[in-house]
């Protein structure tokens, strides 16, 4: 007997009717902030009314392909292999939403009794009476329930769904600190924080199997760029967070070297950065492996410590042409990026004939040692490009004349600059130069006003000199 295909009929009409409306009408545009905020919430608890159907769709999609016998299964008699294919091709929707159903579904769908066959509760009934209400959609759901399932060999089934209930409460605005309804984010801290309370002897079960599923690949390169996929330890991630907060804590304000007042005096101008954070904790990471890199403190591999190595052809090289090749990296690399990377670590030129035989080994040149780096790094007292606050220990050391057109390798020739604006300093468009030793630098054509050469003032040491002479 068929109950819902008339009723979902009708709910898709309305539904197309309401969208319709509200496009050719345009009338979220003439709302008021009001109207428009009362009409945003209606429109997410109806899409967490239609989530809560979903669940219970897929949580029924699932028991009639939980059948022992093969061909018993509902996915057998639909030609799929399992239930997330099945739902993938009646949904259309990505493999991760259809197995977040799935997971929620779990969590919510009553259970049918093996004797009698009756509908019995749900393992977490709070959490289902919330989802049939509205009050939270899939996103609430996996929010409570992970957490406390997570724990669930370690506590007992009632004390979880107790934890479940005083969650949900919060869910709905009735929680004991009058606080109005949770969003997804702040219950999946509430859930964490009782099963943390729950589960006393937790953590260290819980660090072992971290251990177990810790991983980091580095995937096939693309045309995009080469994918990292895995699971950090905790306190690797939280490491690894530390370097990114150094790199992305914001200036609140600095001296721009272009921009001045009437009397021609400095005047306080952020500088432009548009990239997104994952840029910048990607910038962020490279930064780091270059100073690990270079740190001395690595395993050696052949004796020696790990090396990058880059292949370029001397004619690609001098005339800005073609390509350069690095170790273990399928994609080839630019001109540009060669030029970075000899600019900052060790250049050993070896010369081939053109059948391949090595007719000459040159010695390896270090660019810059830890003594002229001590120096940039107290001259400078940062990256050069106004506006970067990232630790001086982070930067790494430009040649302004660069070494592969004979740039000297002296403090005359270096200045500092991060990972960033060194990768892209051709493209943005800063100037770089020195003046007896003085490194300056000239704002690009979309940055501030008045683009001419100023000396660098970011140095502690620099910015005392410049007050005691005013």
């Amino acid at each position: 007997m068929d109950l819902l295909t008339a009723p979902l009929d009708d709910l898709l009409a309305q539904v197309a009717e309401v969208l319709d409306t509200g496009v050719s009408c345009r009338a979220l545009q003439c709302a008021t902030e009001v109207e428009l905020a009362a009409q945003v919430a209606a429109i997410g608890r109806l899409g967490r009314l239609l989530e809560a159907l979903t669940v219970d769709a897929v949580g029924e999609v699932e028991r009639r392909s939980e059948g022992a016998v093969r061909d018993e299964r509902m996915t057998s008699h639909l030609g799929c292999r399992d239930v997330t294919e099945l739902l993938q091709t009646l949904t259309v929707a990505a493999p991760r939403t259809v197995t977040r159903w799935q997971r929620a579904a779990k969590s919510v769908r009553p259970r049918i009794s093996d004797m009698t066959g009756e509908l019995l509760d749900a393992e977490y009934p709070a959490v289902r009476e919330a989802m049939l209400d509205g009050a939270i959609g899939v996103d609430g759901i996996l929010a409570i329930t992970d957490a406390l399932q997570a724990a669930a060999p370690r506590i007992s089934a009632e004390v979880r769904e107790e934890a479940a209930a005083i969650v949900v409460a919060e869910a709905r605005g009735e929680g004991p600190d009058g606080a109005p309804p949770a969003c997804a984010a702040l219950l999946r801290i509430h859930a964490q924080t009782w099963a943390l309370a729950l589960d006393q002897d937790g953590a260290e079960p819980r660090e072992r199997a971290a251990e177990r599923k810790r991983s980091l690949l580095i995937g096939t390169a693309t045309q995009h760029g080469v994918p990292v996929r895995g699971m950090l330890l905790p306190d690797v991630a939280a490491q690894l967070q530390t370097i990114f907060d150094a790199h992305l804590a914001p200036a609140v304000a600095f001296d721009d070297p272009y921009a001045t007042d009437e009397s021609g005096e400095l005047v306080p101008l952020p500088a432009r950065d548009d990239r997104t954070r994952a840029q910048k904790q990607h910038d962020a990471l490279a930064s780091a492996l270059s100073v690990a890199a270079s740190s001395g403190l690595l395993p050696t591999i052949g004796g020696a410590a790990p090396v990058l190595v880059v292949s370029v052809d001397a004619t690609d090289l001098a005339d800005d042409l073609g390509h350069a090749h690095a170790d273990a990296c399928e994609s080839p690399l630019s001109i540009a990026a060669a030029r970075r990377i000899a600019c900052t670590g060790v250049i050993q030129r070896v010369t081939t004939a053109a059948n391949g035989r090595i007719v000459g080994i040159g010695n390896e040149e270090r660019v810059f040692n830890r003594h002229q780096r001590r120096a940039i790094a107290l001259r400078d007292g940062g990256c050069v490009i106004p506006g970067c606050g990232v630790p001086a220990g982070w930067y790494e050391i430009h040649h302004v004349t660069e070494h592969a057109r004979g740039g000297p390798t002296h403090t005359d020739n270096g200045v500092l600059l991060c990972w960033y604006h060194h990768r892209f300093l051709d493209r943005y468009g800063w100037g770089i130069r020195m003046n007896a030793g003085v490194p300056e630098v000239k704002a690009p054509s979309w940055h501030g006003t008045g683009h001419r050469w100023r000396a660098v003032t970011t140095s502690p040491v620099r910015l005392k000199m410049r007050v005691l002479r005013m």
